[in-house]
Formats: structure tokens, C-alpha cells, sequence
């Protein structure tokens, strides 16, 4: 079992930046994908950005491609999403995910464990 704790949510202006962080125990997640998904109030889970095990492959939505950027330590048992330039509309609860396959996942479903959010609001 992978139990996954983030941190680093709050409450930014438009255009500010704020960093995420996904602390990961119980495993060692050297060897799976990890992802950040968003839930805004009313809205679907949606993907945002997904790394491979070594970090050398990423993947983002294009709404946040440019101004978002993920990373991790595998030897810190961590994965980070540095988000700069933020608008209103980024608001959500954001979730770290981690699959246990060494590639990257676009797709919600293939994530077997997920932690329990952290908030981020971005106010105009």
C-alpha cells in the first residue's frame, strides 16, 4: 500500500505561484507513474500533469502546459507540481496520484492510490 499526503495548497491572487507537494510512505514509488488531477466545485476530476518513474518523461493538460511543471525525488519519496502564473480558473481541490506501472497516465483509472487533496484557490 502507497499512502499519499499533499501539501502546499492555499489561497493565491491571479498570476501568483504557488508549489504542491506529494509526500509518498508505505512504498517506495521509484517505480511508478505519478499524476496530478484537479476537482473544481461542480466539475469532473480532471487530469493536470503526469510524470514516469525516473522523471525523464511528463506529460500536462494543455490548459496548464507552460505554467505548470512536475518533478519528483524519488529519493525523497516525493513529487512536486510547481504552479506559476495562476488564474481563477485553476481553483480546485488538486489530488496526487501514483500507478503502479513505471509509465505516465493521462487516465484517472489507472491510478491505484490517491491522496486526500489539498485546496487551491486563486482569486481574480
Amino acid at each position: 500500500q502507497v499512502q499519499l499526503a499533499e501539501s502546499g495548497g492555499g489561497l493565491v491572487q491571479a498570476g501568483g505561484s504557488l508549489r504542491l507537494s506529494c509526500a509518498a510512505s508505505g512504498r517506495r514509488i521509484s517505480t511508478y507513474g505519478m499524476g496530478w488531477f484537479r476537482q473544481a466545485p461542480g466539475k469532473e476530476r480532471e487530469f493536470v500533469a503526469t510524470i514516469n518513474w525516473s522523471g525523464s518523461s511528463t506529460y500536462y493538460a494543455d490548459s496548464v502546459k507552460g505554467r505548470f511543471t512536475i518533478s519528483r525525488d524519488n529519493a525523497k519519496n516525493t513529487v512536486s507540481l510547481q504552479m506559476n502564473s495562476l488564474k481563477p480558473e485553476d481553483s480546485a481541490v488538486y489530488y496526487c496520484a501514483a500507478r503502479s506501472d513505471i509509465a505516465y497516465s493521462t487516465r484517472s483509472g489507472s491510478y491505484d492510490y490517491w491522496g486526500q487533496g489539498t485546496q487551491v484557490t486563486v482569486s481574480s
